[in-house]
């Protein structure tokens, strides 16, 4: 063949892969990464499996809108179609330059997916695509286009075909084959067909404005009116069941003017904005919120510390403990299951596994909050980007109709980890201090993964695009609905340039520039990019990092003091250093939140410092050291007056007693009415026993206003911890991933290479045979032991290659090119050119040999 003449053209779609390079099949297995797992013995059986219905259905459903149409326009095409008759069903008649700018790039997907195969001039749609695709009676098209005439007369007597021919204008035929042919071919005639259809009454062509763009079927009575009488007998409607009509496919394009779609949609929407702010003033706030999200965190696990709330039988928190948890977080539930999962994603929060499960902080949130608060937050940042679980499904119910809770089952969204990455990434498209508009984002998404058939649970992916803006918001990747710089980094994405001159801030109703994404410079604006790849491991630690690096500068700087007042409060103007605030908040209660704290001092407050295991001495040099004002008078005295109550009575196991030197405190705690329920009675003058257990004793005795201590069998004073309860070494829930992971670089690198190794194998020439039980094509060699015995040891002398059929020890039947070395033993020792390796197979195990034609190696 000269380099003039074009290769042929493949008959198959193995043949059409077979024709590929490799990095055009690392495209497609990366794309498709279903079609590896596991690797295909050849291509034959990579095609085999890129046909099936599962690995078709999860391509489609990956399509952007305008790859999906160009599909559906080649399902209801003829088989093969041609590219001018694919753009005619896309751009009409008329011609529309947007699509013809666009179909050579969505084409070009179809074919990178191996959805698509063939030249230019014979496109051909996979077999099973065609069946998703094309419409149906039990499946109607995504197009609205209905049967051929072909397919609609199919069963139809020749008698009736005939009546339709000749009253339409038509000669007779001696067959019905012709007649079909003859009827098409008006329909399909622009000029005749218009001529037809200015004979139609108006009540008729009200009919077919009805059904032009679908769904084409209606239903006729056994009389059927004149207006549908007459585009029965013209064949514009013909008959498929009793009662039903349809509106032939042919007969429909003439009247959509050519076009398969309604509304082609090659652009995609743009995403607009809906405010623009100052760069300075987006990052400063989303710094900010950062700061709060990570005093949001320690928050509500310092308020589990001792043990949270109980795992549910069906895991997860009940409702009631999710409202507790809501109002102490002082937000709304769905607001306080977002912090819950996020707590749990990152690995701060698990269940302890106890027989009374309940919910802990981890050993990981320990050595959490040690790290940098800039670290602390690219940790949280990270673990909600990669989560697949979904806190706005929280309050919901399953497809079993069971509700859905915070921390249980059934919250995982394979898909939420690339709906935050695009939306994200959408986000950096945008002008630096650019705002969203919340349903042209929308849009955008459902415009690159458009939904087919029923939406499934109610737009999915919408709802994923709202919850995340409004998750990236509260955990401070966006500051007023922009992305942050901190943002930006957390995606891996280099830093926004600096713009020319900083926008002023724009009220709601004033208009703003449209952005479009991605285009290319100097490319058209139809052009439209795959998603960015995702990072790897490293590079999402590299990420992280950045992020951590570029907020750290905007988070306020701990400080070391407080201002204490006369009202027994202390305010802290900023967040504090940890020790402080650690010992500042056993010490005293927090009051309010916000930009500066309020703590107020109160005898349970200080008594609880006491139960810690501090003195007053110690109260007094901690709250002087750290005090920018004064100690005021009545916090000195209200830390001596519980101080020298703290530890008088004290209470250990009987059940409980109580003991004290001091009888007469003991006669006047029989004497409260108040200690009824505790069942104390006199052992000893200064012995009480109760009936009630010591914790029950000590509450009972502190809400009667004393400060009793607890102590140890030896007398000891027991010292408590707010922080003595934590579960085991648990780990951070794995993301439930959509379908198969993407390979990496390694890995289809040694798929492809197999691949090829496995379609050398399959296809190498073989040199005829006389065989009666010649393998057919694809089948493995069938010879004797001792045909295979002396072919094997004849090849070892004269060195020539030999195809094998080889069984491994798992059932897996394959075909392989080897050079036999060595025969001995009951094995071979062979150069195994499908491998390209150096291996020894038992000869039991070897279905059969063949020779190869001379030039094969």
């Amino acid at each position: 063949m000269s380099s003039d003449e074009k290769p042929p053209a493949p008959r198959s779609l193995a043949e059409a892969l077979r024709a590929r390079d490799d990095a055009s099949l690392a495209v497609l297995l990366r794309s498709r990464p279903d079609l590896i797992t596991p690797v295909p013995t050849d291509l034959t059986q990579l095609a085999t499996r890129a046909g099936t219905r599962a690995s078709v259905v999860r391509a489609l459903e990956r399509l952007n809108r305008f790859a999906l149409q160009t599909a559906e326009a080649l399902a209801v095409a003829g088989d093969p179609a041609t590219y001018d008759e694919l753009l005619g069903l896309l751009a009409g008649d008329a011609g529309d330059p947007a699509v013809a700018a666009a179909l050579p790039h969505a084409l070009g997907t179809l074919r990178e997916q191996a959805l698509v195969w063939g030249d230019d001039d014979r496109l051909r749609l996979v077999r099973t695509a065609r069946e998703l695709l094309a419409p149906s009676a039990q499946h109607p098209s995504p197009t609205g286009l209905g049967p051929t005439v072909r397919e609609a007369t199919a069963g139809m007597s020749p008698g009736r075909i005939q009546e339709i021919v000749t009253t339409a204008g038509l000669p007779s035929t001696h067959d019905s084959v012709s007649a079909v042919a003859a009827l098409t071919a008006l329909f399909t005639d622009r000029k005749r067909m218009a001529a037809l259809l200015d004979e139609a009454p108006a009540d008729s062509l009200d009919v077919l404005d009805r059904l032009v763009w679908g769904p084409p079927y209606g239903q006729v009575t056994a009389d059927p009116a004149a207006r549908l009488r007459w585009l029965l007998d013209r064949g514009l409607l013909l008959p498929t069941a009793p009662g039903t009509v349809v509106l032939p496919r042919e007969a429909a394009l003439h009247l959509r003017a050519g076009r398969a779609h309604r509304s082609p949609e090659p652009v995609p929407p743009p995403v607009e904005a809906a405010a623009a702010h100052r760069p300075q003033m987006v990052d400063s706030t989303a710094a900010g919120q950062a700061y709060t999200a990570l005093a949001t965190v320690e928050e509500l696990l310092k308020d589990w510390d001792e043990g949270g709330p109980n795992v549910l039988r069906a895991g997860g928190l009940s409702v009631r403990d999710l409202k507790r948890t809501a109002v102490a977080l002082d937000v709304s539930e769905p607001v306080a299951a977002f912090w819950v999962e996020l707590a749990y994603a990152a690995g701060l929060l698990a269940s302890d596994g106890d027989a009374d499960e309940r919910y802990a902080a981890t050993p990981e949130y320990d050595d959490w909050l040690e790290r940098p608060a800039a670290d602390r937050w690219a940790q949280l940042a990270q673990a909600w980007l990669a989560a697949t679980r979904t806190p706005g499904l929280v309050g919901g119910r399953d497809a079993k109709e069971r509700a859905l809770s915070a921390l249980g089952p059934g919250l995982d969204r394979s898909a939420a980890p690339e709906v935050r990455h695009r939306v994200l990434t959408l986000l950096a498209g945008l002008p630096q201090g650019a705002a969203p508009s919340a349903e042209s984002l929308r849009a955008r998404m459902r415009w690159e993964r458009p939904l087919r058939g029923p939406q499934r649970e109610d737009d999915l992916r919408g709802r994923l695009a709202g919850w995340t803006l409004a998750e990236a918001e509260l955990l401070g990747v966006t500051g007023r609905g922009a992305l942050s710089a901190h943002g930006r980094a957390l995606l891996g994405l280099p830093p926004a340039p600096a713009p020319a001159e900083e926008p002023e801030p724009v009220g709601p109703g004033d208009k703003l520039p449209v952005h479009r994404h991605h285009r290319p410079a100097g490319g058209p604006e139809t052009a439209v990019p795959a998603a960015p790849e995702p990072l790897s491991p490293a590079e999402r630690a590299a990420a992280a990092a950045t992020a951590a690096r570029v907020l750290a500068p905007l988070l306020p700087e701990p400080l070391d003091h407080v201002l204490l007042q006369a009202d027994l409060t202390a305010v802290a103007p900023g967040p504090l250093r940890r020790p402080l605030a650690a010992l500042l908040g056993v010490l005293a209660d927090v009051e309010s939140k916000g930009g500066a704290t309020v703590y107020r001092f109160t005898p349970a407050s200080v008594r609880r410092a006491l139960d810690a295991g501090r003195t007053a001495a110690d109260l007094h040099a901690f709250l002087a050291e750290h005090s920018r004002t004064p100690v005021p008078q009545p916090l000195a005295y209200l830390i001596d007056d519980v101080a020298r109550r703290h530890g008088h009575l004290r209470v250990g196991a009987a059940s409980a007693y109580v003991r004290c030197d001091d009888d007469a405190l003991l006669n006047e705690i029989l004497a409260d009415r108040r200690s009824a329920g505790l069942g104390l009675r006199r052992l000893a003058p200064t012995v009480l026993a109760a009936q009630a257990d010591p914790s029950t004793l000590l509450e009972g005795l502190r809400a009667m206003g004393y400060a009793p201590a607890a102590e140890s069998a030896e007398g000891d004073v027991l010292i408590t911890r707010a922080d003595a309860h934590r579960t085991g070494p648990r780990a951070a829930p794995e993301p439930v991933p959509e379908g198969p992971p993407a390979p990496d670089a390694t890995l289809l690198s040694a798929a492809i290479r197999a691949i090829r190794a496995g379609d050398l194998a399959s296809t190498a020439p073989r040199k005829p045979s006389t065989s009666a039980s010649a393998p057919a094509d694809g089948e493995l060699p069938r010879t004797s032991s001792a045909e295979t015995l002396a072919t094997m040891q004849a090849a070892v002398l004269t060195g020539e290659a030999l195809w094998i059929g080889y069984v491994n020890a798992e059932g897996a039947a394959s075909q392989r090119v080897i050079a036999p070395i060595r025969v001995e033993g009951g094995f071979v020792t062979a150069y195994d050119h499908t491998a390209d390796e150096v291996r020894t197979y038992p000869l039991h195990r070897v279905t059969g040999v063949a020779e190869l034609a001379d030039d094969q190696p």
